[in-house]
């Protein structure tokens, strides 16, 4: 219950703090619910991790698919040398996924040092 409950947290509350404060406000959530919410280490990892990836990658498919990928077509060019969008989205969520997850990691191990 406690993962449930932080994974909907961390994916609410981080979609609210990026509508005003920058991306990297994410690990900030992360951490807070991390440290609020007591699990284990690997548990507070995997919540913050698939929060931001489910959150991200809903996110940047729904965006892409309004503009029918056109932005999406031209960046995985430059970036990953070949015409794939869909590679450029999983990129996306699994860069905000894995600063979440390290994140919540950090608050998890700081919980358990007070």
């Amino acid at each position: 219950m406690k993962f449930l409950i932080s994974l909907i947290l961390t994916a609410a509350l981080s979609f609210a703090i990026c509508l005003y404060c920058p991306w990297w406000s994410i690990a900030i959530v992360a951490f807070l619910v991390a440290a609020l919410i007591p699990q284990k280490p690997f548990v507070s990892f995997l919540t913050g991790f698939l929060a931001l990836f489910i959150l991200w990658f809903s996110l940047t498919l729904y965006i892409s698919n309004s503009n029918e990928h056109i932005l999406a077509h031209k960046v995985s060019m430059i970036i990953l040398k070949q015409d794939n969008p869909f590679a450029l989205i999983l990129m996306t969520a699994g860069i905000g996924s894995i600063v979440a997850g390290f994140a919540a990691l950090a608050g998890s191990f700081a919980r358990k040092t007070k």
